[in-house]
């Protein structure tokens, strides 16, 4: 009896170390299993990120705007600028103005004799009295806010107003002076080549509201908002554009340009183009990858399956200022999202779908 549960004993060690080495084998082979196919599909497991797809084209686009030119009558007298290129003014704001008549040989006169004014006043010791001290305050704070403005337009005020200043002491030394006669004479000078001088000059003022620009090439009419319908493929390639040149500055005329609005006209063939239609949004990216919202406002069919395309945008206006043709992306569409390769993507059953495990990783 006891022999027999002896015997019974080592059967059943034997069986549990058979089962121990089953064990141990198969995990040997489900191991080297799951290496074999790491190391033969090692992408089909990754941590996911965001991404982002869509859909551009790179197109040549003429830039239309509502521009207006501003142009006086002294133009041949040269100008001086007042407000700088892309800087906004207000409407009636002076733009620029053109010199005088003989500019450069009345300001040498009047600065002479200015010299000769303050040698008067200066050798008349005890001829001030409060008024020209008051006057001199005014003067010394009208210097102090030239020097601490950038402001061409206001710049041009204040001296205005020293000059105003200097002369109304002068007056009132010339009242006082014992040289008074001479130092009169002196001031009626002064006041008559003043007067020639500023009935010579010509401000230019802004006849309303917008961007300033002196790059003035001659297509304000003729690629205008306005024109849409006469727009097409041979109208715009005769204007013999070049892409991405700069428009010359003009010395003799400047323009207003609406601040708010601006639209570039392109000719397109692609399958978008042909599927596109009259207020679809879409993006486009400029040449200093500034990526601007727009509209498109006018399609009009070409010949040879050519698409003319108007898109309206109202950022970045006063970058373009300077071109006439440029190169730009058009983006059709795009999407964010998280990004996951195509071959870990299953389709079972018509549905396509990702398996996930815990650690937050595709499969």
């Amino acid at each position: 009896m006891v022999a027999k549960k002896q015997n019974k004993k080592r059967k059943f060690k034997l069986n549990k170390k058979h089962v121990m080495i089953y064990v141990l084998i198969g995990i040997c082979v489900y191991t080297l299993y799951v290496a074999f196919m790491i190391v033969k599909k090692p992408t089909e497991t990754f941590t996911i990120e965001e991404g982002e797809i869509y859909q551009e084209e790179t197109d040549v686009g003429y830039i239309i705007r509502s521009e207006q030119i501003i142009k006086g009558e002294n133009y041949a007298n040269g100008m001086e600028k007042i407000k700088v290129e892309g800087e906004k003014t207000a409407k009636d704001e002076s733009v620029f103005r053109y010199y005088s008549k003989n500019e450069e040989k009345l300001k040498e006169q009047i600065a002479d004799l200015d010299s000769k004014i303050q040698d008067v006043m200066t050798s008349d010791v005890g001829t001030y009295s409060s008024d020209m001290k008051i006057i001199e305050n005014q003067i010394d704070e009208k210097v102090a806010q030239i020097r601490n403005t950038v402001d061409v337009s206001k710049m041009e005020e204040d001296k205005k107003e020293i000059s105003e200043l200097v002369t109304k002491k002068a007056k009132i030394a010339g009242d006082l002076s014992p040289k008074g006669s001479y130092l009169n004479q002196l001031i009626a000078e002064r006041s008559k080549y003043e007067a020639e001088l500023n009935s010579g000059a010509e401000y230019i003022k802004a006849p309303s509201s917008g961007i300033v620009s002196y790059r003035v090439d001659g297509l304000e009419d003729k690629l205008t908002p306005n024109n849409f319908s006469e727009l097409n493929k041979d109208y715009l390639e005769k204007l013999n554009l070049k892409t991405g040149k700069i428009v010359a500055t003009s010395e003799e005329s400047g323009k207003i340009i609406d601040a708010f609005t601006c639209y570039i006209a392109t000719i397109t063939d692609t399958e978008e183009a042909k599927n596109a239609k009259v207020g679809d949004k879409v993006t486009i990216r400029l040449s200093n990858n500034a990526e601007v919202d727009a509209q498109i406002v006018h399609i009009a069919d070409q010949e040879n399956k050519d698409r003319l395309i108007i898109l309206q945008f109202n950022e970045q206006i006063s970058e373009l200022t300077n071109y006439r043709k440029i190169s730009f992306d058009l983006i059709w569409w795009k999407y964010k999202g998280l990004k996951v390769p195509n071959q870990s993507i299953i389709r079972e059953n018509d549905l396509d779908y990702v398996v996930r495990n815990k650690a937050r990783i595709f499969g």
